[in-house]
């Protein structure tokens, strides 16, 4: 019988790669926690519609890369191929928005887009979102630009760049698609690609997001939207950046920087690596006031941001587990039931380990010990097992003691109150 292989664009995670996601995690959880934020699970699935009004019908994400199927009854259903509509959709339904309350809330999990797999760039992917609903401050801006600036550093990751630029708002917006439209109608058609000559007229920003570089070459010259913002927008924006130089946070401004979602207005903003090539920005965000209002919800203000986990998992690669605190080699059958609960006993104590359950010689047991990378063999024979004794032997100085059962975890010389790092970077 033949095997079935993964579907193309799909990825089994196992360590090391594995661990880079878990590290990404625990460190959001840490990180976002001090701002305030909650952890928020939203369903991988939800009704196409959703993401129609949300992302916005002329993007490429809609247009192209959902997976959409109708269900039994012939529903439209769509994986979610980002969060914040997701997670807006649950704010809606949730006592948040019946309070008025503002909620911060954070989430991380799959997404699916049917792209061309590469590298940093899966059809299934993974995201860490964190979005404030309900507060329109610019200086809740800075401080979400500042919060994903911070959890990056805690990662470890250098050689990064923020790009940050200001869409405007719904007044002020349409006198720039009026002035973009009349830039486009004066290039050559047919030297734009087949999308950007549909959006020209339906939705012209969309053709500053083009990644076609013709298409991108003929919008050297078009009109920026930073200057045709009004002077709310104006007064927003120049708060955010203040803020972000007050912080001493290096920030370069990018006029053609509008994302690749409709909803997104005034502050927007990218994190660029120099490392990894190519396919270049690990995280970003923006504001979407309008969105919550526009998917049947109160008329609240939000922003946000999404993080890459391929992409901030390339930069992660010298991450390894934590080392175990000990591997248990049993000598003797009789000593088995014994080992087994000295083990559990350990792990209840913090400590963390493996037990070998077939019965091997010492040389073969301190071999698997090395394999594992373990800082300390505990040997268990039918001796030490008439003696209440256990062998403690230090895998890096060599060294070997008998202590007493009852002393094994003084003997381990772990400080369990200083394990909580689960991480430990190669060298």
């Amino acid at each position: 019988m033949s095997k079935i292989n993964r579907i193309k664009g799909f990825a089994d995670l196992f360590p090391p790669e594995s661990t880079a996601y878990v590290f990404m995690e625990e460190t959001a959880r840490e990180v976002f926690s001090r701002y305030g934020y909650q952890e928020v699970r939203i369903p991988v699935l939800e009704h196409t519609e959703l993401f129609a009004r949300s992302i916005g019908q002329e993007t490429d994400v809609v247009q192209k890369e959902m997976y959409t199927f109708p269900d039994r009854k012939g529903r439209s259903l769509t994986l979610r191929p980002e969060a914040t509509a997701g997670v807006v959709r649950s704010y809606i339904d949730s006592s948040f928005s019946g309070a008025g309350m503002m909620a911060k809330l954070f989430t991380f999990g799959p997404m699916f887009r049917y792209e061309r797999p590469q590298k940093g760039r899966m059809r299934q992917f993974h995201q860490i979102n964190a979005e404030i609903i309900g507060e329109d401050s610019p200086w809740s801006d800075a401080e979400v630009i500042i919060m994903l600036w911070s959890y990056l550093k805690k990662l470890g990751l250098q050689s990064l760049d923020i790009e940050i630029n200001s869409l405007g708002c719904a007044g002020c917006r349409p006198g720039f698609h009026n002035s973009l439209k009349a830039y486009l109608k004066m290039l050559d058609q047919k030297a734009l690609c087949s999308d950007c000559r549909k959006r020209s007229e339906s939705n012209p920003l969309r053709v500053l997001d083009c990644k076609v570089p013709g298409c991108r070459d003929m919008m050297e010259d078009a009109p920026r939207i930073n200057s045709n913002i009004c002077a709310g927008c104006e007064s927003h924006f120049e708060t955010v950046i203040s803020m972000l130089e007050s912080f001493g946070l290096k920030y370069y401004l990018n006029p053609n920087l509008v994302r690749g979602l409709d909803y997104y207005q005034r502050t927007t903003f990218e994190v660029i690596s120099h490392d990894i090539g190519a396919q270049s920005s690990v995280a970003g965000g923006g504001r979407y006031d309008g969105l919550v209002g526009s998917l049947g919800g109160p008329d609240v203000p939000g922003i946000g941001f999404a993080c890459g986990m391929e992409r901030l998992a390339l930069l992660l690669q010298d991450l390894n587990d934590r080392p175990k605190d000990f591997y248990l080699a049993v000598l003797h059958e009789q000593a088995l039931s014994k080992g087994l609960l000295l083990a559990q006993r350990l792990r209840d104590k913090g400590f963390s380990g493996d037990m070998g359950f077939q019965v091997r010689s010492v040389k073969a047991q301190l071999r698997q010990a090395n394999k594992m990378g373990v800082k300390t063999c505990l040997l268990l024979g039918i001796d030490e097992l008439e003696k209440r004794e256990i062998q403690v032997k230090d895998m890096e100085t060599g060294v070997q003691k008998t202590v007493g059962q009852d002393d094994v975890e003084q003997a381990l010389g772990l400080n369990i109150k200083g394990k909580n790092n689960n991480f430990v970077r190669k060298g």
